[in-house]
Formats: C-alpha cells, sequence, structure tokens
C-alpha cells in the first residue's frame, strides 16, 4: 500500500475529525471512503481490515490502523508534531488526554435527547471555562510561547484548537475571558496548513445534523 493515506468512516466529524485535523496541519493530502450502509461495516469486520470491529479506519504505510488514540500518535510521531524526547511527549499525552475529555462531550452532544440538550449545553460551557480552558491559559501566559510545549507547533496545539472552535459553534462568548487563548486561535488559526483546512471545500466536516445522526445510529445499531 503506497500513495496518500486513507481514511474509512462516516461522512462526518465524529472521532475521524480529529485525524483529519491533525494529518491537514501537517500538511498531508488523504483519501476518504465514506461508510453509507451497516453492510459495508460488517463488510469490513469480515474482511479482517477492522482489528476491534470498529472504524476509524486508517490505511497507511502499509497499514490498517484502528483506535483513535493510536493512529494520531502515528501521525503525530511520523510528522514531527510530537516533541523532541520523552518529557515532551508526556506533556503533548496530558494536554491531549485533558482536550479528549472535553470533546467527548462534544461528539455526544447531537445524540442528546431533546429534552437534555439545555442542560448538556450547560455542561459543556462549563467544563471548557472552568476545568479546561483556565489549563491551557495558564500554560501559555507561564512559559510565554507561542505554543503549548517546547515552543514548538505539535499535536496538543492542533487538538487544542479544534476544541475551542468545536465549543465556540455551540458557545460563542466562551473565550472572552481567555486573552491568551484569542491570541493562540488567531495565531494557530492562520498558519498555512491549518488555514486551507478552515477554507470552504476542505476535508473538514461541518457540524453534525440530523442526518448525521441518523446515518450512525443506522450503521452502529446504536
Amino acid at each position: 500500500m503506497s500513495g496518500k493515506p486513507r481514511l474509512t468512516y462516516i461522512n462526518g466529524r465524529g472521532r475521524m475529525e480529529t485525524i483529519r485535523w491533525l494529518l491537514a496541519a501537517a500538511g498531508v493530502e488523504f483519501e476518504e471512503i465514506f461508510l453509507q450502509s451497516r453492510e459495508q461495516l460488517l463488510k469490513l469486520i469480515k474482511d479482517g481490515s477492522l482489528l476491534f470491529q470498529q472504524v476509524p479506519l486508517v490505511e497507511i504505510d502499509g497499514m490498517k490502523l484502528v483506535q483513535t488514540r493510536a493512529i494520531l500518535s502515528y501521525i503525530a510521531g511520523k510528522y514531527n508534531l510530537y516533541g523532541k524526547d520523552l518529557k515532551e511527549r508526556a506533556l503533548i499525552d496530558m494536554y491531549v488526554e485533558g482536550v479528549s475529555d472535553l470533546m467527548q462531550l462534544i461528539f455526544m452532544f447531537p445524540f442528546t435527547p431533546p429534552e437534555a440538550k439545555e442542560k448538556n449545553l450547560a455542561s459543556i460551557a462549563e467544563k471548557a471555562t472552568e476545568r479546561y480552558f483556565p489549563v491551557f491559559e495558564k500554560v501559555l501566559k507561564q512559559h510565554g510561547q507561542d505554543f503549548l510545549v517546547g515552543n514548538r507547533f505539535s499535536w496538543a496545539d492542533v487538538q487544542l484548537l479544534e476544541a475551542i472552535l468545536a465549543v465556540e459553534e455551540k458557545v460563542p462568548s466562551v473565550l472572552s475571558g481567555f486573552p491568551q487563548l484569542q491570541a493562540f486561535k488567531t495565531k494557530m488559526s492562520n498558519m498555512p496548513t491549518i488555514k486551507k483546512f478552515l477554507q470552504p471545500g476542505s476535508p473538514r466536516k461541518p457540524p453534525p445534523d440530523e442526518r448525521y445522526v441518523a446515518t450512525v445510529m443506522e450503521i452502529f445499531k446504536l
């Protein structure tokens, strides 16, 4: 297997979106296959393409990788976005895990029953402003550098920007009390590879809608 990485997932954000973000930030073009039926998923399982019978699936460097964290770690390491030593890698891992906890709330929001949406939205805003964003605001302020780790662009920066934009879609004023993160967002959004990814027509997926939710429910029998 050679050429561009090939991504298999539903035509929407979900757990593949962070992978798209990281590849795009690294300047890597990729191809996508979109699952449109449960039969396609079952065929991948039957063929042995999905080690744990689930997607995302990324085919890269002759491998069929599953498990989102493993895929992201490989991409970050391959494209020099994973720090210069073990200490930097530990910091990147720690920040990424924190962002992932926040993103889990974002992932689940579209599947929230209508009567619980307001409560869950308030929970996202509260956790973003009181638990997660203050950490990154403090990190950026204390070391006075442009990036979270080692003053070098890393996986942690990419994932943080994705989270900021995802939360802002639901809570537009979420960064009002975080000047460091406002500056970080502006700087990161203007990096050439990321700026390209944020333009219309890029592989970046729109916020989940009812059609996406229905497709997910049907394919995965949720």
